[in-house]
Protein backbone atom coordinates (compact mmCIF):
# COMPACT_ATOMS: atom_id res chain seq x y z
CA UNK A 1 0.00 0.00 0.00
CA UNK A 2 1.35 3.44 -0.92
CA UNK A 3 2.05 6.01 1.79
CA UNK A 4 -0.86 8.34 0.76
CA UNK A 5 -3.23 5.36 0.69
CA UNK A 6 -1.96 4.18 4.06
CA UNK A 7 -2.50 7.63 5.54
CA UNK A 8 -6.03 7.81 4.11
CA UNK A 9 -6.82 4.36 5.48
CA UNK A 10 -5.46 5.42 8.85
CA UNK A 11 -7.76 8.46 8.93
CA UNK A 12 -10.85 6.54 7.93
CA UNK A 13 -10.20 3.72 10.36
CA UNK A 14 -9.55 1.03 7.73
CA UNK A 15 -7.07 -1.68 8.64
CA UNK A 16 -3.55 -1.02 7.46
CA UNK A 17 -1.29 -4.01 7.08
CA UNK A 18 2.01 -3.45 8.84
CA UNK A 19 4.84 -5.91 9.12
CA UNK A 20 5.40 -7.46 12.52
CA UNK A 21 8.56 -6.50 14.35
CA UNK A 22 10.18 -6.98 17.73
CA UNK A 23 10.09 -4.24 20.34
CA UNK A 24 13.77 -3.39 19.95
CA UNK A 25 13.20 -2.65 16.25
CA UNK A 26 10.60 -0.06 17.21
CA UNK A 27 13.23 2.06 18.95
CA UNK A 28 15.24 2.17 15.72
CA UNK A 29 12.33 2.53 13.32
CA UNK A 30 10.85 5.42 15.30
CA UNK A 31 13.82 7.53 14.16
CA UNK A 32 13.12 7.21 10.43
CA UNK A 33 9.72 5.48 9.99
CA UNK A 34 7.58 6.73 12.90
CA UNK A 35 4.24 6.18 11.16
CA UNK A 36 5.01 2.47 10.84
CA UNK A 37 5.82 2.18 14.54
CA UNK A 38 2.71 4.04 15.67
CA UNK A 39 0.55 1.99 13.32
CA UNK A 40 1.78 -1.39 14.53
CA UNK A 41 1.83 -0.43 18.22
CA UNK A 42 -1.38 1.59 18.50
CA UNK A 43 -3.04 -1.24 20.44
CA UNK A 44 0.05 -2.54 22.27
CA UNK A 45 -0.02 -0.24 25.29
CA UNK A 46 2.58 2.20 26.56
CA UNK A 47 4.37 0.32 29.35
CA UNK A 48 7.22 -1.14 27.27
CA UNK A 49 8.32 2.10 25.53
CA UNK A 50 7.82 4.07 28.74
CA UNK A 51 9.96 1.64 30.74
CA UNK A 52 12.74 1.44 28.14
CA UNK A 53 13.02 5.19 27.61
CA UNK A 54 12.95 5.83 31.38
CA UNK A 55 15.67 3.30 32.15
CA UNK A 56 17.98 4.37 29.32
CA UNK A 57 17.60 8.11 29.88
CA UNK A 58 17.92 7.71 33.66
CA UNK A 59 21.08 5.62 33.26
CA UNK A 60 22.61 8.18 30.90
CA UNK A 61 21.83 11.01 33.33
CA UNK A 62 23.66 9.15 36.10
CA UNK A 63 26.62 8.31 33.85
CA UNK A 64 26.85 11.90 32.60
CA UNK A 65 26.73 13.46 36.06
CA UNK A 66 30.54 13.55 36.32
CA UNK A 67 31.41 15.09 32.95
CA UNK A 68 28.50 17.54 33.19
CA UNK A 69 29.45 18.75 36.67
CA UNK A 70 30.49 22.19 35.29
CA UNK A 71 26.93 22.71 34.03
CA UNK A 72 25.45 21.81 37.43
CA UNK A 73 27.99 24.03 39.21
CA UNK A 74 27.14 27.01 37.01
CA UNK A 75 23.38 26.52 37.39
CA UNK A 76 23.74 26.16 41.17
CA UNK A 77 25.84 29.32 41.39
CA UNK A 78 23.20 31.34 39.53
CA UNK A 79 20.39 29.83 41.59
CA UNK A 80 22.25 30.70 44.81
CA UNK A 81 22.78 34.29 43.71
CA UNK A 82 19.12 34.65 42.74
CA UNK A 83 17.89 33.14 46.02
CA UNK A 84 20.13 35.39 48.12
CA UNK A 85 19.03 38.44 46.16
CA UNK A 86 15.37 37.56 46.60
CA UNK A 87 15.68 36.66 50.29
CA UNK A 88 18.52 38.28 52.28
CA UNK A 89 18.03 35.68 55.03
CA UNK A 90 19.31 32.96 52.72
CA UNK A 91 23.05 32.47 53.10
CA UNK A 92 25.60 30.78 50.88
CA UNK A 93 26.18 28.22 53.65
CA UNK A 94 22.50 27.28 53.69
CA UNK A 95 22.47 26.83 49.94
CA UNK A 96 25.64 24.73 50.03
CA UNK A 97 24.07 22.36 52.54
CA UNK A 98 21.16 21.86 50.18
CA UNK A 99 23.47 21.23 47.26
CA UNK A 100 24.51 17.69 48.17
CA UNK A 101 20.93 16.57 48.62
CA UNK A 102 19.90 18.29 45.41
CA UNK A 103 22.59 16.58 43.35
CA UNK A 104 21.66 13.15 44.72
CA UNK A 105 18.02 13.77 43.88
CA UNK A 106 18.98 14.97 40.39
CA UNK A 107 20.84 11.72 39.65
CA UNK A 108 17.81 9.56 40.32
CA UNK A 109 15.24 12.17 39.38
CA UNK A 110 15.13 11.14 35.73
CA UNK A 111 13.83 7.70 36.72
CA UNK A 112 10.82 9.45 38.27
CA UNK A 113 10.50 12.50 36.06
CA UNK A 114 10.55 10.71 32.71
CA UNK A 115 7.44 8.51 33.21
CA UNK A 116 5.57 11.45 34.76
CA UNK A 117 6.62 13.63 31.82
CA UNK A 118 5.50 11.03 29.28
CA UNK A 119 2.13 10.69 30.99
CA UNK A 120 1.60 14.48 31.17
CA UNK A 121 2.65 15.04 27.54
CA UNK A 122 0.38 12.19 26.48
CA UNK A 123 -2.52 13.70 28.41
CA UNK A 124 -1.97 17.12 26.82
CA UNK A 125 -1.67 15.53 23.37
CA UNK A 126 -4.92 13.62 23.94
CA UNK A 127 -6.75 16.78 25.03
CA UNK A 128 -5.42 18.80 22.10
CA UNK A 129 -6.37 15.98 19.76
CA UNK A 130 -9.93 15.96 21.09
CA UNK A 131 -10.19 19.64 20.17
CA UNK A 132 -9.49 18.59 16.57
CA UNK A 133 -11.83 15.57 16.49
CA UNK A 134 -9.11 12.95 16.93
CA UNK A 135 -10.24 9.44 17.88
CA UNK A 136 -7.11 8.71 19.84
CA UNK A 137 -7.50 7.12 23.28
CA UNK A 138 -5.55 8.33 26.31
CA UNK A 139 -3.55 5.09 26.37
CA UNK A 140 -2.61 5.59 22.71
CA UNK A 141 -1.61 9.19 23.41
CA UNK A 142 0.73 8.06 26.21
CA UNK A 143 2.17 5.38 23.91
CA UNK A 144 2.85 8.06 21.29
CA UNK A 145 4.42 10.27 23.95
CA UNK A 146 6.68 7.45 25.13
CA UNK A 147 7.98 6.67 21.65
CA UNK A 148 8.29 10.39 20.87
CA UNK A 149 10.79 10.68 23.75
CA UNK A 150 13.26 8.28 22.08
CA UNK A 151 15.23 11.26 20.65
CA UNK A 152 15.90 12.25 24.28
CA UNK A 153 18.08 9.14 24.49
CA UNK A 154 20.23 10.48 21.66
CA UNK A 155 20.23 13.92 23.26
CA UNK A 156 21.51 12.63 26.60
CA UNK A 157 24.16 10.49 24.90
CA UNK A 158 25.29 13.53 22.91
CA UNK A 159 25.37 15.62 26.10
CA UNK A 160 27.81 13.13 27.59
CA UNK A 161 30.04 13.34 24.53
CA UNK A 162 29.98 17.14 24.72
CA UNK A 163 30.92 16.98 28.38
CA UNK A 164 33.96 14.90 27.49
CA UNK A 165 35.13 16.94 24.52
CA UNK A 166 34.24 20.57 25.25
CA UNK A 167 36.17 23.00 27.42
CA UNK A 168 34.57 22.90 30.91
CA UNK A 169 34.66 26.71 31.04
CA UNK A 170 32.27 26.78 28.08
CA UNK A 171 29.73 24.63 29.92
CA UNK A 172 28.33 27.42 32.06
CA UNK A 173 24.66 26.56 31.59
CA UNK A 174 22.34 23.81 30.45
CA UNK A 175 21.41 25.65 27.26
CA UNK A 176 25.07 25.45 26.19
CA UNK A 177 24.43 21.77 25.46
CA UNK A 178 21.39 22.34 23.26
CA UNK A 179 21.33 22.27 19.46
CA UNK A 180 19.53 25.56 19.06
CA UNK A 181 19.99 29.33 19.41
CA UNK A 182 20.22 29.03 23.20
CA UNK A 183 23.63 27.42 22.74
CA UNK A 184 25.08 30.76 21.59
CA UNK A 185 23.72 32.89 24.44
CA UNK A 186 25.72 33.51 27.60
CA UNK A 187 23.48 32.44 30.51
CA UNK A 188 25.36 34.82 32.83
CA UNK A 189 24.26 37.86 30.81
CA UNK A 190 21.25 36.77 28.75
CA UNK A 191 17.72 37.23 30.03
CA UNK A 192 16.30 34.06 31.63
CA UNK A 193 13.08 34.72 29.72
CA UNK A 194 14.94 34.87 26.41
CA UNK A 195 16.75 31.63 27.23
CA UNK A 196 13.46 29.92 28.08
CA UNK A 197 11.93 31.07 24.81
CA UNK A 198 14.79 30.07 22.51
CA UNK A 199 15.20 26.84 24.47
CA UNK A 200 11.98 25.65 22.84
CA UNK A 201 13.72 25.90 19.46
CA UNK A 202 16.15 23.13 20.33
CA UNK A 203 16.48 20.42 17.66
CA UNK A 204 15.47 17.58 19.98
CA UNK A 205 12.42 19.44 21.33
CA UNK A 206 11.24 20.08 17.78
CA UNK A 207 11.94 16.45 16.85
CA UNK A 208 9.81 15.22 19.76
CA UNK A 209 7.03 17.62 18.72
CA UNK A 210 7.01 16.29 15.14
CA UNK A 211 6.83 12.70 16.40
CA UNK A 212 3.90 13.61 18.65
CA UNK A 213 2.04 15.08 15.67
CA UNK A 214 2.74 12.05 13.47
CA UNK A 215 1.61 9.71 16.23
CA UNK A 216 -1.60 11.68 16.70
CA UNK A 217 -2.33 11.59 12.96
CA UNK A 218 -1.93 7.80 12.89
CA UNK A 219 -3.71 6.82 16.09
CA UNK A 220 -6.25 9.65 16.07
CA UNK A 221 -7.31 9.14 12.45
CA UNK A 222 -6.92 12.80 11.52
CA UNK A 223 -4.99 14.58 8.79
CA UNK A 224 -1.34 15.51 9.20
CA UNK A 225 -2.32 19.18 8.99
CA UNK A 226 -4.66 18.92 11.98
CA UNK A 227 -2.16 16.81 13.86
CA UNK A 228 0.55 19.44 13.34
CA UNK A 229 -1.77 22.09 14.80
CA UNK A 230 -2.18 19.90 17.88
CA UNK A 231 1.60 19.40 17.97
CA UNK A 232 2.17 23.16 17.97
CA UNK A 233 -0.32 23.52 20.83
CA UNK A 234 1.55 20.86 22.82
CA UNK A 235 4.84 22.64 22.05
CA UNK A 236 3.44 25.95 23.31
CA UNK A 237 1.95 24.42 26.46
CA UNK A 238 5.23 22.62 27.16
CA UNK A 239 7.04 25.94 27.19
CA UNK A 240 4.73 27.66 29.65
CA UNK A 241 6.33 26.29 32.83
CA UNK A 242 9.96 27.27 32.02
CA UNK A 243 8.75 30.63 30.75
CA UNK A 244 6.80 31.31 33.94
CA UNK A 245 9.82 30.26 36.02
CA UNK A 246 12.00 32.61 33.99
CA UNK A 247 9.56 35.47 34.49
CA UNK A 248 9.66 34.88 38.25
CA UNK A 249 13.45 34.91 38.15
Amino acid sequence: MSEPAAEEASRTGDAVATPSASWWEDFIDILYAPSTVFRRREHSGFLVPMLVVTLVVGTLVVLNSGVLQPVMDAEFTRATAAAMKKNPNVSAEMMEKMRGTGEKIAKVGAFVIMPVLMFCVGLILWLCGKMLDARQTLAQAIMVSAFAMVPRIIENALNGVQGLLLDPSALNGRYRLTLGPGRFLDPDTASPLLLALVGRLDLFTLWVTVLLAIGLAVTGRISRQRAMIAGVLVWIIGGLLPILQAMRA
